[in-house]
């Protein structure tokens, strides 16, 4: 049992990562070694205190070194699922299953907008997570649809095992495999009554599936936290940045804007400080 389960290498998440170390609690952190690929891609910046106008790349590097100063390990699973267990929340990874007292989601913006139909079909046919659902279209039409390279090697599992599989990836994807075709233009709409089964592209063309897998590089929060509480398309926090759940905090871009460095490592800090002296309260029994 983790004392925090944090979502996110961006600055939030690294912010409150530096934070609960320094305090010796036990975090499964989740995310890119490579941290922050907003903040890798910045030409410059230039508000953040204490540091001069700065490429993108090199504070990303300075973030690294002063994580792995401290010995913070991250794990490059994808989190599919978040569920409150009463006391304690169940997170899932890429099929594996994590347990912590509380949860810091610092997830950023989930910049793709979900499919027509998509929340309405997820566990009915649409899955997000080929390595944990693959194995129940074994023999099976499906059809991929990938925005992140690092996710290949999901489509390479469905290639093998399905009988049919249509794969639409934003990076150019090829394959020698007979049962698969790569489609020219994106999903725009998934259909089904109370299953997916099938698929339409963007010039109105449908294709019937037995399921379809989603590999985007972030989930939208409310979708991995089923009853999370939303403005918008942030998520709702107090100024202890507290979710609607219990011991459950979100920091950085996916509370709202401004969307800034130096505002995303000032809520990191306070949803980490606002953890401590949660888990002080458990251990009091209060």
């Amino acid at each position: 049992m983790f004392d925090v389960a944090i979502i996110g290498t961006g600055p939030a998440g690294l912010s409150a990562a530096l934070t609960l170390k320094l305090h010796n609690k036990d975090i499964v952190w989740f995310g890119s070694a490579e941290l922050s690929d907003k903040v890798g891609k910045s030409e410059k910046i230039a508000n953040y205190p204490g540091v001069a106008m700065v490429g993108g790349a090199d504070l990303n590097a300075k973030f690294r070194a002063q994580a792995e100063e401290l010995g913070l390990e991250m794990t490059d699973k994808r989190v599919t699922n978040i569920a409150d267990m009463g006391g304690n929340y169940m997170v899932l990874a890429d099929n594996e299953v994590f347990e912590a007292r509380t949860v810091l989601l610092a997830t950023g913006i989930a910049a793709a907008k979900g499919m027509e139909n998509e929340a309405r079909l997820l566990g009915a046919g649409v899955s997000y997570c080929a390595t944990c659902d693959g194995f129940l279209y074994k023999g099976k039409t499906v059809a991929v649809y990938c925005t992140d390279e690092r996710m290949e090697h999901d489509i390479k599992y469905l290639e093998e095992i399905c009988g049919k599989l249509y794969i639409y990836t934003s990076f150019g994807y090829t394959t020698e495999a007979v049962n698969a075709e790569v489609l020219k233009l994106p999903v725009k709409k998934l259909d089904g009554g109370f299953k997916c089964d099938s698929i339409e592209l963007t010039d109105g063309t449908k294709i019937d599936v037995d399921g379809v897998f989603i590999l985007r590089p972030a989930i939208a929060p409310s979708t991995v936290m089923p009853g999370l509480e939303m403005d918008g398309a942030h998520i709702a926090v107090n100024r202890n940045q507290e979710t609607n759940f219990k011991g459950c905090y979100a920091a950085g871009d996916c509370t709202g804007r401004p969307y800034q460095i130096a505002k995303a490592v000032g809520e990191g800090n306070v949803a980490a400080h606002a953890i401590l002296e949660y888990l002080s309260a458990l251990e009091k029994g209060e």
